[in-house]
């Protein structure tokens, strides 16, 4: 494996602005690769599909190059694969669609480790029709999601399991194989948001045990664009549909309005970027993807630990979480400072993060709320050890 951080540096001009961007949780910056994407699209005539002429064909074909590209990445078909603008747009689609087959007494399973966006579609899809929702608690130290609960949440009233591959927040990455076995033994639908996951882990859906899983191309530089990824297809013209147009077939009964094109030039464009981070990646697009992920994940697992250990010896810091299998992404306090406070020294310093005030998702169900917040950093794939030095020292100073 070859992961070569420096050359993969060379590929951002945003880097050029001499700050340290470790506010990846948020989305990565775009490689030039996919702003050249977009901006060549955005300059070729492009119609609407379903015409005869160059400028409809090119944008049947670009739509057609998404979802191909997508279903590369997490090893999937394209025809299962649905786009949208984000994540959260395409869950509550998906909720309200599935919501109107509930029955009073049904059941919708979610957890404390989920984004908001994967949470609330599903409550309000259940208050609609007097479905109950039901929730997998964190373990308050480590942060991880125990899968041994799902043991007693899921039952034969259960129609979906909503969970996470990775948290945007904390880091920690479930043990989803249980969860989704016992899913699948009550028929319930398993949807995975891998958001957090994709950008640093090699994907397959099928191996993760999902029905649906959604990844949004932000996350790794791509452009704000989102997919919705059904590993059976044929379960799309089983749904009811929310497109406009009564004719919609598979992917398109779950898209409202035109698509982005030019945006999704860009989603090509972010995969083939992906698939070579790896510069001794070879094979198939999905071969490269795999290996190429898989050198990130190797490269980062050491930026992690090392910032880990770092952030650990000094006294004033408390790293929130201590889960076992994690993505590069973490939450911390620093002793009688607010995180507001604390990102406002950093930003002196010429680091990016952000503050959470933690009054709402994991970090509220953890009460951060209550010593001022968390800040939190993340890793991306141009991340290096210079610059994770730059943070310690920044919050060292702190103290």
């Amino acid at each position: 494996m070859a992961f070569d951080v420096a050359s993969v540096r060379g590929l951002f001009p945003a880097l050029g602005d001499g700050w340290v961007h470790l506010d990846a949780p948020t989305g990565m910056l775009v490689p030039e690769p996919v702003a050249a994407a977009v901006a060549t699209a955005l300059r070729a005539p492009v119609s609407a599909p379903g015409g005869v002429f160059p400028a409809s064909q090119r944008a049947e074909a670009i739509v057609d190059a998404a979802r191909r590209a997508v279903a590369e990445l997490v090893g999937a078909e394209p025809a299962g694969v649905v786009l949208g603008p984000s994540v959260a747009v395409l869950i509550a689609r998906l909720a309200e669609s599935l919501g109107e087959g509930w029955l009073l007494g049904d059941e919708v399973i979610v957890s404390r480790l989920d984004n908001p966006s994967n949470i609330t579609p599903w409550l309000r899809a259940a208050q609609r029709c007097g479905a109950t929702a039901r929730w997998a608690e964190i373990d308050i130290e480590t942060c991880e999601l125990p899968a041994w609960q799902y043991e007693e949440l899921i039952s034969r009233r259960t129609k979906v399991v909503a969970v996470t591959a990775a948290s945007g927040t904390v880091g920690a990455r479930p043990d989803l194989a249980p969860i989704m076995e016992r899913a699948a033994d009550h028929g319930a639908l398993r949807v995975v948001d891998a958001s957090a996951a994709a950008p640093y882990l090699p994907l397959d859906m099928t191996a993760l045990g999902a029905d649906v899983l959604l990844v949004s191309a932000s996350a790794w530089g791509g452009p704000p664009v989102a997919a919705m990824v059904f590993r059976q297809p044929t379960l799309l013209d089983r749904m009811p549909s929310c497109s406009l147009e009564p004719l919609a077939r598979g992917p398109e009964r779950l898209e409202l309005g035109p698509h982005p094109y030019s945006l999704l030039a860009g989603l090509v464009a972010s995969v083939e970027y992906l698939a070579g981070l790896d510069d001794a990646s070879v094979g198939s697009r999905r071969e490269r993807l795999l290996t190429s992920l898989s050198s990130v994940k190797a490269y980062q697992a050491g930026l992690l630990v090392h910032l880990l250990n770092e952030l650990r010896a000094l006294p004033h810091i408390m790293v929130i979480g201590d889960s076992m299998r994690r993505v590069p992404t973490m939450a911390f306090t620093v002793g009688g400072v607010k995180a507001h406070d604390v990102v406002e020294h950093l930003a002196s310093l010429g680091v990016c993060a952000f503050a959470d005030a933690g009054h709402h998702g994991v970090l509220g169900a953890l009460g951060i709320g209550e010593v001022g917040g968390a800040v939190r950093v993340g890793l991306a794939h141009y991340t290096n050890t210079v610059e994770l030095n730059q943070l310690v020292r920044a919050v060292e100073s702190l103290g």
